[in-house]
C-alpha cells in the first residue's frame, strides 16, 4: 500500500503519539550511498527530538537484506514472540517484494493452509515504510502489502478485504496503523503515473487460476465458433482449470527464475539466489476461500461485460472453453501492462533526501542543518549521474531560512561572480547560493588539480591526451595564470586573480567548448527574481571551514567507497540516542564479504556528515579517489582498452591499466559508477565531434560497460553507463542494461550474482566473464 505525499506525516505523527520507553526501537536500514545516508540523518534527528529511540543497520545488497530480515525482522513479529513495531527502509528494497525478502510473508505452499496474508499471521504487527528512488516499484508493495481482512459474503475480493482506510493499495486519512504491512512513500509518481498498472494489478490479483499454454486466443469474435462446439466434457475441463489462490501467497516476485525447475536444481546456490534482486515479478496471485468457481457465475467474464438480453428465452450460457479463452485473454492483457512497466528500465525518482526533509516540513521542524542534509544528498545524486530534482525549491528553502545581508550598502562577494572561501563571521553557519564553477574540490585543491580533475573539462578538453593537457595549460596562459601560481592552493592565491577568475574564464570559455563552465549571473550583482539557476550551495562552519555541497558529496561518497586508511570499528557513530545494529555475526561466503568491508564506510561517513573535523579529515580520501579515476579514466582511453561490441562498448579495469593498487579502489559499484560516468562522456564527447554534434547534447550515446576484478573474492564488479540526462513520467536517467543482464543471467550457465540495489551493476565469477560478455553482446538494448 502507498502513503500519498499529501499524507506524508501520518505515519510518523501515529508513531510518535505511541512511542512510550518500553516500545522496541525503529530499525532502520539505510543502503550505503551517500543520498539515504543524509536522509538517515534527517530522519533520526526527528526521532531524536521526539525521543524515539531506533537501531541503524546498514544494508549492502539483497543478500544482506535477507540476513537482515531473518535475523532482526522476523524476530520482532508476534509469531516469534516480538510485540511488533517499525521497520524504515531508506534507499532499500522498493523494487523487491518486501514481505517476502524480509519473511514477513510466507511463499506459496509454505504452510499448506492459509495464505500468508490471511489476518495476523501476516507481517505480525510489524509495519515497513519503504523511501527509495529507484525505479520501478515492485507492485506487490506499492497495490498489496498488508494483512487481509477474513472473508465474508460482502467483502470476498483482494480490494474489499483491504484493512480499513485503504482503497485500491492506498492510504486514506481514515486509516489506522497497528496491523502491519509495507507502506510505500509515495514522492507523487504513483497517484500520478500508475492508474493503468494499479488496475491491471488489482485485475489480476482476483483473477483465477487457469493454466496458460500459449495458445493463439484469436479475437472475442471466435469465442461464437467455440460455442457452437460446446459439450458436457468442456465444461467439466473448464472447472478443472479454474482453481483459486490463496490470498497473498506470491511467487517469489524477486526471483527472476523458477527456482523449482529441474533445470535450476542443478545450478550452483550461488546462481539461484544470484537473481533475488531482479524487478520483473511474477503476476499476483488472487485471495484464497471463493473455492472452486465457475465462470458462467461471474459477471466478467459470462458475457464480455455486456447485459444479457431480457428476452422470454434466457439465451445459451458461453461454453466452458469460451469462458476459458475470455479469462486468458484478459489476464494476458493485464500481465502485459505490467510486464511492460517493469521492462521499461531502471531510472531514478526524487532523492530519499528530499522526500525527508518534506516530512520534517509537514512536522514544522525545518531548519538549517536539516536543510543542508538535504542539499547534500540531492547534489550527490547528481554527482552519479542520477537526478537533480528537487533542486530549484531547494534553492527557494535557501532563502527562507538565510535571509540576505540587508542595509550595509555592500554587494555579497558571490553575486559578484567571486567563489566564497570563508565565513563572514566566526559564528557564520548559513547556508549561501554560489556560481560554483565546474571544478573539483577548488576550495580544497589548486586551481590546475581542481581543474584536472573535473570531470567536465576531462570530457571537453580531452585531458587524458597529451593535446588535451596542452589545451589546459593554453586555457591558464590565454586567462594570464601561470602554471606556477595555479599549482599553488587555491585559498592561497592572489586575491585579484580569484576575482578576475569568473571574467576570464567566461571570455576563453567559448573557444574551447565550454560553454557550460560556470552559471550566469546578473550583471549588476543583483539577484533579479531569485533564480540563479546553475547556482551551487555553500556553507559555513564559523572560521573552522567552508564546504560547497558538491565538496561534501565528493567527501562522503569516497568514505563510503573507499574508506579511511585506518578502518574504525563499525560502532564508530557517537549518537547518543541510536544504537548500531551491526555487531552482527556476517554470513560466511561471498555474500558477506562487501559488507564487511562497506559497513564501516558507512559509520565514517554517517559521523562525518555532522563533524566537520571529521569531515575535513576525509578531504585526502576524495582527491585519492579522483586521482584514481582520473589516472585510470586516462590509462584506458589513451592505450584504447575499450573493445567494440554488438550493442555497446566494454572495457575491464586491469592492474596493469589502473597502475597498481588503484584497480582495488573500483570493487566498489560507486566508485566504477564514477569511473564509467567519466569515461562515458569522454567517449560520448568523441561521437558528437564525430557525427558533427547529432548525438543530443547530455546524451550518452552508445551504452559502455565497465568490468573490474575483485581478486579477494575472485569476482568481476560489472556496471554498465546508459544515462539518458532527461526526465520523462517513469523517472531520471533510464537504464534498461539492468533487464538485459536479467535475461542472460536466465539464458546462460554463467555464475552471476545480482545483488546490487543499482541494477546496473552484477557481479561475475573470474572465470565466467568471457561467456557472460559474450551474450550479452547478442543483447541488443532497444530504445
Amino acid at each position: 500500500m502507498y502513503l500519498p505525499r499529501a499524507l506524508i506525516a501520518k505515519l510518523y505523527l501515529h508513531l510518535q503519539n505511541t512511542r512510550h520507553p518500553l516500545s522496541p526501537p525503529v530499525l532502520v536500514l539505510v543502503a550505503l550511498e551517500p543520498d539515504a545516508l543524509c536522509a538517515c540523518r534527517i530522519l533520526t534527528r526527528l526521532f531524536k527530538h521526539d525521543y524515539i529511540p531506533h537501531k541503524i543497520q546498514p544494508v549492502a545488497g539483497y543478500a544482506d537484506l535477507e540476513r537482515v530480515g531473518r535475523e532482526l525482522v522476523v524476530p520482532m513479529t508476534e509469531a516469534a514472540g516480538g510485540a511488533g513495531g517499525v521497520v524504515v527502509c531508506l534507499g532499500v528494497g522498493g523494487m523487491a517484494d518486501l514481505g517476502t525478502v524480509l519473511g514477513l510473508e510466507q511463499e506459496e505452499g509454505a504452510d499448506g493452509g492459509a495464505g500468508a496474508g490471511e489476518g495476523a499471521q501476516a507481517f505480525g504487527k510489524v509495519e515497513v515504510w519503504v523511501v527509495d528512488s529507484h525505479r520501478p516499484w515492485n507492485l506487490s508493495n506499492v497495490f498489496g502489502g498488508f494483512p487481509l481482512e477474513p472473508e465474508t459474503e460482502e467483502a470476498r475480493t483482494f480490494a474489499a478485504r483491504a484493512p480499513v482506510g485503504v482503497k485500491d493499495g492506498c492510504i486514506e486519512r481514515a486509516y489506522r496503523p497497528g496491523k502491519g504491512g509495507i507502506v510505500v512513500f509515495d514522492d507523487g509518481d504513483i497517484e500520478e503515473g500508475l492508474a493503468k498498472e494499479r488496475e491491471a494489478y488489482l485485475a489480476l490479483v482476483d483473477m483465477p487460476d487457469v493454466e496458460d499454454d500459449g495458445e493463439d486466443l484469436g479475437d472475442s469474435s471466435d469465442d461464437d465458433d467455440d460455442d457452437q462446439d460446446d459439450d458436457e466434457s468442456d465444461h467439466d475441463e473448464g472447472k478443472r482449470a479454474v482453481k483459486s489462490a490463496r490470498a497473498g501467497q506470491k511467487r517469489k516476485s524477486w526471483d527472476f527464475l523458477d527456482e523449482d525447475s529441474e533445470e535450476d536444481d542443478d545450478r550452483p546456490r550461488q546462481r539461484r539466489r544470484s537473481n533475488s534482486s531482479s524487478p520483473i515479478p511474477d503476476p499476483p496471485r488472487r485471495p484464497a476461500q471463493r473455492g472452486l468457481i465457475s465462470l458462467r457465475d461471474d459477471p466478467v467474464f459470462s458475457s464480455d461485460g455486456v447485459e444479457p438480453p431480457t428476452a422470454a428465452q434466457p439465451p445459451r450460457a458461453p461454453s466452458a472453453r469460451t469462458l476459458r479463452r475470455r479469462l486468458l485473454r484478459l489476464r494476458r492483457k493485464h500481465e502485459s501492462v505490467l510486464r511492460d512497466y517493469y521492462r521499461l528500465g531502471t531510472s531514478y525518482s526524487e532523492p530519499i533526501s528530499s522526500m525527508m526533509y518534506s516530512l520534517a516540513s509537514e512536522l514544522g521542524r525545518e531548519d538549517n542543518d536539516l536543510l543542508w542534509l538535504a542539499i547534500v544528498g540531492v547534489t550527490s545524486m547528481e554527482l552519479y549521474g542520477r537526478s537533480s530534482a528537487g533542486i530549484a525549491l531547494l534553492r527557494d528553502e535557501v532563502r527562507r531560512l538565510n535571509p540576505p545581508e540587508v542595509g550595509n550598502g555592500r554587494v555579497l562577494p558571490e553575486n559578484t561572480g567571486i567563489i566564497p572561501t570563508t565565513a563572514r563571521s566566526p559564528e557564520d553557519t548559513s547556508i549561501r547560493l554560489s556560481p560554483e564553477p565546474k571544478f573539483l574540490l577548488i576550495r580544497h585543491w589548486s586551481l590546475y588539480d581542481s581543474m584536472l580533475h573535473s570531470p567536465y573539462l576531462f570530457s571537453r578538453l580531452k585531458t587524458w591526451s597529451e593535446s588535451g593537457l596542452k589545451r589546459l595549460h593554453k586555457l591558464l596562459a590565454k586567462m594570464g595564470v601561470s602554471l606556477v601560481q595555479c599549482k599553488q592552493s587555491y585559498a592561497h592565491m592572489d586575491m585579484m586573480l580569484k576575482r578576475e577568475l569568473r571574467t576570464k574564464l567566461l571570455k576563453y570559455a567559448s573557444l574551447y567548448n565550454l560553454d557550460e563552465l560556470i552559471p550566469s549571473i546578473d550583471t549588476d550583482g543583483k539577484d533579479r527574481g531569485g533564480a540563479k539557476d546553475g547556482w551551487g550551495f555553500v556553507r559555513s562552519w564559523g572560521w573552522r571551514a567552508t564546504l560547497s555541497a558538491q565538496d561534501v558529496g565528493v567527501v562522503i561518497g569516497a568514505l563510503l567507497e573507499v574508506g579511511k586508511d585506518a578502518t574504525s570499528s563499525s560502532s564508530s557513530s557517537s549518537d547518543p540516542t541510536s544504537t548500531p545494529a551491526s555487531q552482527l555475526p556476517a554470513s560466511a561466503g561471498a555474500d558477506a564479504a562487501p559488507s564487511e568491508e562497506w559497513v564501516p564506510r558507512f559509520w565514517q561517513a554517517y559521523d562525518a556528515l555532522e563533524d566537520i573535523e571529521a569531515l575535513k579529515a576525509g578531504l585526502p580520501t576524495a582527491q585519492l579517489l579522483h586521482r584514481a579515476i582520473f589516472a585510470t579514466g586516462t590509462a584506458i582511453l589513451k592505450k584504447r582498452q575499450i573493445s567494440h561490441l554488438r550493442a555497446f562498448r566494454m572495457c575491464v579495469v586491469k592492474d596493469a591499466v589502473a597502475r597498481g593498487p588503484d584497480a582495488a579502489l573500483f570493487c566498489h559499484p560507486g566508485a566504477l559508477t564514477k569511473l564509467a560516468l567519466w569515461i562515458g562522456e569522454a567517449l560520448a564527447e568523441q561521437e558528437r565531434e564525430a557525427t558533427g554534434g547529432r548525438l543530443a547534447l547530455g546524451g550518452r550515446g552508445t551504452p559502455l560497460v565497465v568490468a573490474s576484478l575483485d581478486e579477494k573474492r575472485g569476482v568481476y564488479v560489472v556496471e554498465e553507463e546508459e544515462d539518458e540526462d532527461v526526465t520523462n513520467q517513469r523517472g531520471y536517467g533510464l537504464n534498461r542494461f539492468g533487464i538485459a543482464f536479467q535475461d542472460v543471467v536466465s539464458e546462460t550457465k554463467a555464475r552471476v550474482r545480482i545483488d546490487s540495489f543499482e541494477h546496473c551493476v552484477v557481479e561475475v565469477k573470474k572465470e565466467d566473464l568471457g561467456a557472460f560478455l559474450e551474450s550479452l553482446s547478442m543483447k541488443a538494448v532497444v530504445g
